[in-house]
């Protein structure tokens, strides 16, 4: 079953005859093909994709699933999406109500005579579980990550500034093939690595410093994610203590990772490994979030996710320390969630490094 058929069966449960999807994510997820602008509608017999003269060449090169259709002045998005729903939609037409303003909301209501019907979920859990297709996309661009984040340890020394490296990754991600960062690359050193999500300034490394480095690219949309914290020239006793709790606690959570296991029970496996060291209040967000073409989406393991993980869901396993103005510690994979275990996708060293 395809992309288009999966989201079509979706519809008795949803009590739609059409769904109108207009972000670029589920766009892309839907029929493939990525734009700044456009929007695609799935009916019961149909598919289409509507786009401007920008987008046009390549959307027809690129779609197969769905026909592809222009719009301009002469065939406005209102004629376009009247003539697709002409004939067989008796009911309402599904939306994406979490992610669409209420502007373009007036204004697909003056296009479309049925009923508009809230439809994000339907969506957001069809994301959940990711295919194969999928699975190789976020391996590819977490490749791309690990080889970036292999060419800077090189430059990591004293005297080079956060941006310094921040600049570094993402200019060799591109490099390696990565589209874009997957978001703005999080470079700390010394005591800024107690804030989980800093921005890299100026701050420049120092011997026995912390360095944590948070990025990823996309690859055909498909986001990476991976944390890793090294220490330059030396480590004391307690920095020690909390990588290595850090560690441990990540692997507590990867071992509870499972189909049927709740997000919660994950975040909780790991959160007592941390709190049993003394640190429980030094870890404020939760153990992983999922990754796909979002870097933030379903699902979650966090303390209050009660719902089941799907197989083939992709999720971080992100545990972190932070001790406020003295260090911070955060160490990320991303798993792919499978019957009776998980797979580790980051093959990127994980011991202790020291620089």
């Amino acid at each position: 079953m395809n992309r288009i058929e999966k989201i079509r069966s979706k519809f008795d449960e949803y009590e739609i005859d059409a769904l109108l999807i207009t972000t670029d994510e589920n766009r892309r997820y839907a029929v493939g093909f990525h734009s700044t602008d456009g929007a695609v509608l799935i009916t019961r017999d149909g598919a289409y994709l509507f786009v401007d003269s920008r987008y046009i060449e390549a959307a027809n090169r690129a779609v197969s699933g769905a026909s592809v259709q222009l719009v301009d002045r002469e065939n406005t998005y209102k004629e376009r999406i009247r003539s697709a729903l002409a004939e067989g939609v008796r009911s309402a037409i599904g939306f994406e109500d979490a992610s669409m303003s209420y502007a373009d909301f007036m204004k697909y209501s003056d296009m479309i005579d049925s009923p508009l019907k809230p439809a994000s979920s339907l969506l957001t859990e069809l994301r959940r579980s990711k295919d194969e297709s999928e699975i190789k996309e976020l391996i590819a661009a977490q490749r791309i990550a690990e080889k970036a984040y292999k060419d800077v340890l090189g430059l990591i020394k004293p005297g080079v500034s956060e941006l310094d490296i921040a600049a570094e990754l993402t200019y060799r991600m591109l490099k390696h093939g990565g589209e874009k960062n997957s978001f703005d690359p999080i470079v700390l050193t010394g005591a800024n690595t107690s804030m989980p999500h800093g921005q890299p300034g100026s701050t420049r490394i120092k011997p026995g410093d912390f360095v944590t480095m948070d990025f990823g690219c996309q690859r055909n949309g498909y986001c990476s994610d991976m944390t890793r914290t090294v220490a330059v020239g030396h480590a004391d006793d307690e920095m020690r203590k909390v990588y290595d709790t850090v560690l441990r606690a990540q692997a507590a959570g990867i071992s509870a990772a499972r189909e049927g296991a709740k997000g919660r029970d994950i975040d909780g496996a790991a959160r007592r490994v941390i709190e049993q060291a003394g640190y429980g209040p030094c870890f404020g967000h939760s153990f992983g979030h999922g990754v796909g073409l979002m870097i933030h989406e379903e699902p979650t393991a966090s303390p209050s996710s009660e719902a089941k993980m799907p197989g083939g869901a992709v999720i971080s396993a992100e545990p972190g320390i932070y001790i406020e103005n003295r260090f911070g510690v955060r160490i990320e994979d991303v798993i792919i969630i499978r019957e009776g275990g998980c797979e580790n996708i980051t093959l990127a060293e994980k011991e202790l490094l020291i620089i």
